[in-house]
């Protein structure tokens, strides 16, 4: 042979072993580095179950991507489902609790009621503000004690709760509130004779102070407001009557939504809590109570303290035309939102809370 002839094939014979030591190198990879060179069946079996699972993975997807588009839209509808039902109508909530001292409930509230007023739902909001009290009275040295859920308040209390309630507080609350987008006028029970009030006699002879007990409510300056797109925040500080124009009443902020939700016929009221809502004595949520319910576990001491406020004022509302009361858990980011999406059913939402009715 001439030396170009044996060239050629020294060529041939390095390129057939290049190609030898590929495939055995690529059957290694797929075969977990084993170096047996599978059948030509055992391949095609194998490339048969990738394509399966292929198939297989891609049906799921679609499966997730349907199963997503339908949750949507059942929630989609369930949100046009509520607000339908809830366009014109008032609803009054009580805000307080880590709610209001939260900064990442704060803000998911007062989103909350901005939502509402753009659902077309008009929206009162009374809070309260018990931590901010206690603290500026310590600030000040000014000590107060507690009655059957009730602050006792002499007129020094009433001087700071006044000045911490109608200024710091309900002004942070219309802020928050405008700031995500709605509208919101901070107004205390003193203004434009909002929350009217005679001196509050405990049932068990204790000296409460100046508690206020609400005896009527300007429901016209409330109706003016929401009649214009606006809500109104109230501060829980009440005015005197007669003779006793110019005196200070602090009233409890659960026994003035109460109130002004009866008086307004509002379609529900909610109180938010710092517990998930009414519990037994094991610890249980009871999710339905009548005001017949009530009236024993107040009676056997299932329901005490500052519970007590929330479910008389609950049944009160009830009984004078208030279409639901709920009192539900406002440590749950958009607790009210979940709530009123829920309404619809009169059983409130799957986050807890207990529905009062008659």
């Amino acid at each position: 042979l001439s030396r170009i002839s044996c060239q050629k094939i020294w060529k041939r014979m390095r390129l057939g072993f290049v190609a030898v030591v590929a495939v055995l190198l690529v059957t290694a990879v797929v075969d977990g580095f084993s170096f047996t060179v599978k059948p030509r069946h055992a391949i095609l079996s194998q490339t048969s179950l990738l394509l399966q699972r292929t198939r297989l993975a891609a049906a799921s997807n679609a499966d997730a991507e349907e199963l997503e588009s339908s949750t949507f839209a059942k929630n989609a509808l369930t949100v046009a489902s509520a607000a339908a039902s809830l366009a014109g109508k008032i609803v009054v909530v009580k805000y307080g609790g880590n709610a209001m001292t939260s900064p990442s409930l704060s803000l998911s509230f007062c989103q909350d009621v901005a939502a509402l007023q753009k659902l077309g739902i008009k929206v009162v909001v009374v809070h309260g503000g018990g931590p901010q009290i206690n603290n500026m009275l310590d600030r000040v040295g000014i000590e107060s004690t507690w009655q059957g859920g009730m602050r006792v308040s002499s007129a020094e209390v009433v001087e700071v709760a006044e000045m911490v309630l109608c200024g710091t507080v309900n002004k942070k609350i219309a802020n928050g509130i405008c700031s995500a987008g709605g509208r919101a006028i901070g107004i205390s029970g003193r203004d434009d004779n909002l929350l009217q009030c005679t001196k509050q006699v405990d049932k068990n002879g204790y000296d409460l102070g100046y508690v206020g007990k609400v005896d009527a409510v300007n429901t016209r300056l409330l109706t003016q407001m929401l009649d214009i797109g606006v809500t109104p925040v109230v501060a829980p500080i009440g005015t005197g009557i007669g003779d006793e124009k110019n005196i200070a009443y602090n009233v409890n902020a659960d026994v003035a939504a109460g109130r002004i939700a009866g008086e307004l016929k509002a379609s529900s009221v909610l109180f938010l809590t710092d517990i998930a809502g009414v519990l037994d004595k094991e610890m249980k949520l009871l999710r339905s109570l009548t005001t017949s319910d009530i009236d024993a576990l107040i009676e056997d001491e299932t329901i005490t303290g500052g519970m007590i406020p929330k479910v008389t004022y609950a049944t009160d509302a009830v009984k004078l035309g208030v279409g639901g009361a709920f009192i539900t858990d406002g440590r749950v980011p958009h607790a009210l939102l979940n709530e009123m999406l829920a309404l619809d059913n009169s059983d409130g939402s799957d986050q807890g809370g207990t529905v009062v009715t008659l």
